[in-house]
C-alpha cells in the first residue's frame, strides 16, 4: 500500500469499501476485492477505469477502455470464459469465440481443430471459418494445409479479396517458397490491410529478399504513420514497428 497522510488515507479506505460493496452487490470476480484492498488507491482506481466508467457512460470509447483495462488484469478471462459457454452449449459459433480467444493466447493447434470442427454442414464453406483455420495452420507452420482453405475463398470474390485474406495467401505464398505471388498478394495488403501487420510483414517480405532500399522505405513509412497513430494503438503499432525493423536489421 502506498504510503498516504492520514486524511488521505481514511478517505482511500472509504473509497475502496464503496467500491468492495459495488463489486458484492454487482456480483463481480471476488478477485477484484483483492485488487482494491491490497492495492489502495491504485486498484480502486483501476476497477473504476475498467468497471464503473463503462457501466456509467454506455460509450463504444468507454467499453473499450474498460475492455483493455480487464484484458491487462486478467488475460485468461476471455478464454475460460468463452471454453464454458462452449461446455454449456457447443454450438458453432461458441467455438468460434473460443477458437479467437485461443488464437489470442497463441494457443494455435487448440485453435485449428475447433475451425475444423465447426467447417462442416452448413458451416462447410463459411468465409471466417475457412481463414481462421488457414491462419492457424499458418501459424503452425503446415503452409501446404493453408493453402487450399485460402483458394476455396478466392473463390468468392468478396471473401477472396480482402486484406485478411490476402495477407493469408501470401505469407503461405512465401513460406511455399512462391515468391512473386507472395510478393503481389503482400503488397496489396501492404495497402490496404487495417493497421501495421500488413506493412510490416512487406517490409520484412522486401528484407528477407535483399531488396534493402526498399525495405528501409517501407519502414520509414512504418515510422511516419507510427508519430500520426493515436496512443490507444500505439504499443501494438510499435510491436509491429519492430517486426519490420528485426527484418531489415538482419538484411543489412
Amino acid at each position: 500500500m502506498f504510503s498516504l497522510p492520514l486524511p488521505l488515507l481514511g478517505l482511500s479506505l472509504l473509497f475502496s469499501i464503496a467500491l468492495c460493496v459495488h463489486v458484492v452487490r454487482s456480483q463481480r470476480e471476488m478477485y477484484w476485492l483483492w485488487i482494491i484492498l491490497l492495492f489502495q488507491p491504485v486498484g480502486g482506481v483501476v476497477y473504476l477505469v475498467a468497471v464503473i466508467l463503462p457501466e456509467l457512460l454506455g460509450g463504444r470509447t468507454a467499453q473499450k477502455v474498460g475492455a483493455a483495462a480487464r484484458q491487462a488484469l486478467d488475460p485468461q478471462r476471455e478464454y475460460r470464459e468463452a471454453a464454458k459457454a462452449v461446455d454449456d452449449a457447443p454450438t458453432v459459433a461458441n467455438r468460434v469465440r473460443l477458437a479467437v480467444a485461443a488464437t489470442e493466447l497463441g494457443k494455435h493447434a487448440e485453435a485449428e481443430r475447433l475451425y475444423a470442427d465447426s467447417l462442416t454442414g452448413l458451416y462447410a464453406d463459411d468465409p471466417q471459418l475457412l481463414l481462421g483455420r488457414a491462419n492457424a495452420l499458418i501459424e503452425l507452420d503446415r503452409p501446404a494445409e493453408a493453402l487450399p482453405l485460402l483458394e476455396k475463398l478466392g473463390e468468392t470474390p468478396t471473401a477472396g479479396r480482402t486484406p485478411h485474406t490476402l495477407l493469408a495467401l501470401g505469407r503461405v505464398y512465401q513460406a511455399l517458397g512462391r515468391d512473386e505471388q507472395a510478393e503481389t498478394a503482400l503488397s496489396w495488403a501492404a495497402d490496404h490491410y487495417p493497421g501495421f501487420e500488413g506493412i510490416a510483414r512487406y517490409t520484412a517480405f522486401l528484407a528477407r529478399q535483399g531488396r534493402k532500399d526498399e525495405a528501409q522505405a517501407k519502414l520509414a513509412e512504418i515510422d511516419r504513420r507510427l508519430s500520426k497513430t493515436h496512443a490507444h494503438f500505439r504499443r501494438e503499432a510499435k510491436a509491429w514497428r519492430d517486426f519490420a525493423a528485426a527484418a531489415v536489421a538482419v538484411a543489412s
